[in-house]
């Protein structure tokens, strides 16, 4: 018999409904892909219409109905009672703050005009010219053959993001593509061409390559352009080591002049590409919060703009009501599925509003203050404070983002480990990165500051951080060790 318990027990599992998937799957999609969804959902449902403009007063008895689960058609009782979590409403004073969200625009351009009230993603991404075309626009002005057009444009096109050329050139073009088949010195005179188009260092094949190419466009009496060139031709190892001692017994160059070429190198673009590089359309972020100062407080409010919305079609609905038995099973259906997707609209856009509040409330010194000021906080500390389960405010902080004076940030970029200080009380990890920054940023490039001294830094401010762990967040903002970022000492 004990046996037989043990069996049952281990053999049951948590199952959802469909109406808690549906739920569940709309919480955890980023907006875009949320309006995908709501915008294919109203294509295939005769009783989803897309509701125009702001929601009405004509709008809240359809609104009513789709909260409404009749008893034919609705849920489970088990399945509604799951699913009360999601119908916690908005604190009163949070209501107030909202009603004045379609005054804030965040950090993006509102409509031009009474006749576009909604904002375009459109006018929020400025045009972009990518580096093939900056160099195919360059390239017009010179008269070529067909032949050496084509080669240079093949090289254009292979050049990566930083402009550089990581494919070989005999590789650009298969066998039997061009008759007779590009040599060698053809190949290196399109090249020549296209590392003249634009910025001194496109086209070039490495970094070595690519410095030279620069310092070999400065003026011939430029300080110290001859030896810098020696340096990155001969020992641009040394030189990422800051070995200056070395570089000037290697090269038999005084010291002071090895330091002043070593500073001419570091002035230079090591990806000259890059300004250049492509923005895929997919990048965009849309906030699904705008916070703004209401009175002493930051408030988070929701951008209505961004959300989808849609309303059940009362010409079909009334149809519905009047059609035989025989003829409702397929639009009973349809009328469920409608339903159960303006109630996962309304329940995906309360848990969003409720859970952006709580983190708002919590990281208003962060608003004011910036990254040193972030609060150590907890995905369990919101659930509790909202009465959800962890797993659901994970879900809702899963690809959505706020927009504030201070920029754009992901939910889940306020949730940090908590870090002990000497006075018995924490800070948050972000915070530690910040202030190491700042000493980073603050120090003397010729004396720059070890892992060790900001440790020390750091236990003098307050905070108890490893020296090991010092030198992780350290790489974390994309610092090198004080040796790599020590700069010469020019001599008078």
């Amino acid at each position: 018999m004990g046996q037989l318990i043990y069996e049952m027990r281990a053999k049951q599992q948590t199952t959802l409904t469909p109406r808690l998937q549906q739920s569940v799957r709309l919480l955890q999609m980023s907006t875009l892909d949320f309006s995908r969804e709501v915008a294919e959902a109203i294509s295939n449902n005769p009783f989803l219409d897309e509701e125009e403009g702001q929601p009405s007063e004509e709008s809240q008895p359809e609104r009513q109905e789709a909260r409404a689960a009749l008893p034919e058609e609705g849920a489970p009782p088990s399945e509604t009672a799951a699913s009360e979590e999601f119908d916690n409403t908005v604190t009163a004073d949070y209501d107030a703050a909202a009603e004045s969200a379609t005054s804030y625009s965040g950090d993006y351009p509102t409509a031009r005009n009474n006749d576009q009230p909604e904002t375009d993603i459109g006018q929020w991404a400025r045009s972009e010219t990518t580096l093939q075309e900056s160099l195919r626009r360059d390239l017009c002005s010179y008269h070529l053959d067909a032949r050496d057009r084509c080669l240079v444009e093949l090289i254009i096109e292979a050049l990566d993001d930083n402009g550089y050329l990581r494919i070989p050139m005999d590789e650009l073009v298969q066998s039997g593509q061009m008759d007779p088949m590009p040599a060698d010195g053809e190949w290196e005179m399109a090249l020549n061409l296209v590392q003249h188009l634009g910025s001194p260092g496109i086209g070039a094949r490495d970094l070595r390559e690519c410095l030279a190419l620069q310092l070999k466009a400065l003026a011939p009496d430029t300080p110290a352009r001859d030896l810098a060139l020696r340096i990155v031709e001969e020992a641009i190892e040394r030189l990422g080591r800051c070995d200056y001692a070395g570089l000037a017994r290697v090269l038999s160059a005084a010291e002071t002049d090895v330091n002043q070429a070593c500073l001419l190198i570091r002035g230079l673009e090591p990806r000259p590409g890059a300004h250049f590089s492509r923005v895929d359309p997919s990048c965009y972020v849309v906030p699904d919060v705008l916070v703004r100062k209401a009175g002493p407080d930051w408030v988070a409010i929701p951008n209505d703009v961004a959300t989808p919305r849609a309303r059940l079609n009362t010409a079909y609905t009334q149809l519905f009501r009047q059609t035989r038995y025989d003829d409702r099973p397929l639009m009973a259906q349809a009328l469920q599925e409608a339903r159960w997707l303006m109630r996962s609209l309304e329940q995906r856009n309360t848990t969003i509003a409720r859970v952006a509040q709580a983190i708002v409330a919590r990281q208003q010194t962060f608003f004011d203050y910036g990254d040193v000021a972030l609060r150590p906080m907890m995905l369990s500390e919101i659930a509790e404070e909202l009465g959800m389960h962890e797993s659901t405010v994970s879900r809702a902080t899963s690809n959505k983002y706020l927009a504030s004076p201070r920029g754009i940030f992901e939910f889940k970029y306020f949730f940090s480990r908590e870090l002990a200080t000497q006075s018995g009380g924490t800070c948050s990890a972000v915070a530690v990165r910040a202030l190491i920054q700042e000493m980073i940023e603050a120090e003397n490039p010729t004396e720059p500051l070890s892992d060790v001294m900001l440790a020390e830094r750091l236990a003098r401010e307050g905070v108890r951080v490893a020296r090991r762990t010092v030198s992780k967040y350290r790489a974390q903002i994309k610092y090198p060790p004080a040796e790599q970022r020590r700069r010469p000492v020019l001599m008078a």
